[in-house]
């Protein structure tokens, strides 16, 4: 029982009786996550959502229209997608997938099923870098399938905007009337799109990518933005994450979401080479960068600290940028990006990065999620064994994205048993999922 459990674990008779207590405190508080997960997906579903349907031969015209053809994962991930859709109830599905496994197509046909039945979509992105891709992305995607289907009945591409707080109030205030007459049926946007004052016509679909938990008061926001219509129906909700979990803690965290899971590359996405280096071959893996700086390319240098403290022989991010375009690359431009710096100064280092107007990127680990620069083709994550499989994972994804051979070097400071296994691990294997039940074979589930 409770009582005794609280009981035991203060003053236990034996160790066997501490043991169960603290499973039974455990298994309180995992029950309790449950409930309280149930709960709100049954709040959730409890409310009625408009029915999203298309017709096969659309659906399929559509797909042909795509530079790409779906692999068999996203497949079936869109397909599970498409049932949602076309229920009463609102859908809550969480799209998981590796890096680059190419779930923004699936979001991105999902929302342009919602326009087809004269409903807006919105997609939510975590940093504006990401919502200007995004928004670059899926206007590009969908440009390409107007060209095609010019003359079909009713196929005009629908209107994409884009709303960000780095907007001028002008053309911000513009998108929100747009956005409330209906006059935009797609959106992309940061935060700004739950903020005060932004209502929707008749909102169908909301896409949240990399939340890695989009809260229960951002959906209330969220629902409350759709509630803009008479009928006030709720959105449907997808919510995308690269970052790949063991499919028995998904459950058990997304309770109450319904798991779909992409688990293939799509063909052509060169696999990235990863080596583990250790401290005495660092002057190699510099002058490795020097020669694909030279070829035009970029890199990205993690650093695990920001500035330098007396308890760590992590190189501080600060620290380590000065040094490096003093004694390391002289010739090269390098830019700093870190969590203490302000939003704008990070959105500006990350666009100058992405413009290649800086050659190397010297970051924390503030780059894992939202940032997509095709012409980078180096990681070197300094003090590697500081990081989890599954963050190593996330920064290698950041490479890899053109159509260059990518590297990801993990620099050591110093070797161990453990930490040399995991590293292996991550030279091995290419697969997230696989890294992440390994992760938790490691190092435990953690507290």
């Amino acid at each position: 029982s409770l009582a005794k459990a609280l009981a035991q674990i203060h003053f236990p008779d034996n160790a066997e009786q501490l043991d169960q207590a603290r499973r039974r405190l455990a298994f309180n508080e995992m029950f309790m996550i449950q409930l309280g997960a149930l709960r709100r997906r049954q709040a959730w579903r409890g409310q009625p959502a408009p029915r999203l349907t298309i017709g096969q031969t659309e659906l399929a015209r559509f797909q042909e229209n795509l530079p790409f053809t779906l692999t068999g994962a996203q497949q079936r991930a869109l397909d599970e997608i498409l049932h949602d859709l076309q229920d009463i109830r609102p859908m809550s599905r969480l799209l998981q997938g590796d890096v680059g496994s190419g779930k923004t197509v699936v979001a991105a046909t999902a929302m342009w099923i919602a326009a087809q039945n004269q409903r807006q979509a919105a997609m939510m992105a975590p940093t504006e870098i990401l919502a200007e891709q995004h928004f670059a992305g899926l206007t590009r995607l969908l440009a390409r399938r107007d060209e095609q289907s010019e003359g079909e009945e009713g196929s005009k591409a629908p209107r994409i905007a884009l709303l960000t707080g780095s907007l001028r109030d002008a053309d911000k205030e513009a998108v929100i009337a747009q956005l409330a007459s209906g006059e935009v049926q797609m959106v992309v946007g940061t935060h700004a799109l739950i903020q005060q004052g932004v209502t929707f016509a008749n909102l169908g679909l909301a896409v949240v990518d990399e939340q890695q938990r989009f809260g229960v008061e951002q959906r209330a926001a969220l629902k409350q933005a759709a509630g803009g219509q008479s009928e006030a129906l709720t959105p449907h909700l997808l919510v995308m994450s690269a970052t790949p979990i063991p499919r028995s803690l998904a459950l058990t965290v997304y309770g109450d979401l319904d798991l779909s899971i992409i688990d293939e590359l799509p063909p052509g996405r060169q696999p990235i080479k990863t080596y583990v280096v250790h401290p005495d071959e660092r002057e190699r893996a510099y002058s490795f960068i020097q020669t694909q700086a030279a070829q035009g390319r970029q890199a990205f240098i993690i650093c695990p600290l920001v500035e330098e403290s007396e308890q760590s022989d992590a190189r501080a991010a600060v620290a380590e940028h000065e040094r490096l375009q003093r004694e390391v690359f002289p010739r090269l431009k390098l830019g700093l990006l870190h969590g203490r710096m302000k939003g704008d100064e990070k959105e500006a280092v990350m666009q100058a990065f992405a413009r290649n107007e800086t050659q190397v990127l010297v970051s924390t680990s503030v780059v894992e999620v939202g940032i997509d620069v095709p012409n980078a083709t180096v990681m070197l994550v300094e003090g590697a064994n500081h990081f989890g499989l599954a963050q190593l994972h996330q920064f290698r994804g950041r490479v890899g994205r053109g159509e260059h051979a990518s590297f990801c070097l993990l620099l050591v400071e110093r070797t161990d048993q453990t930490e040399d296994e995991r590293l292996r691990a991550m030279a091995q294997t290419q697969d997230g999922f696989k890294l992440a039940e390994i992760d938790l074979q490691l190092r435990g589930p953690g507290d």
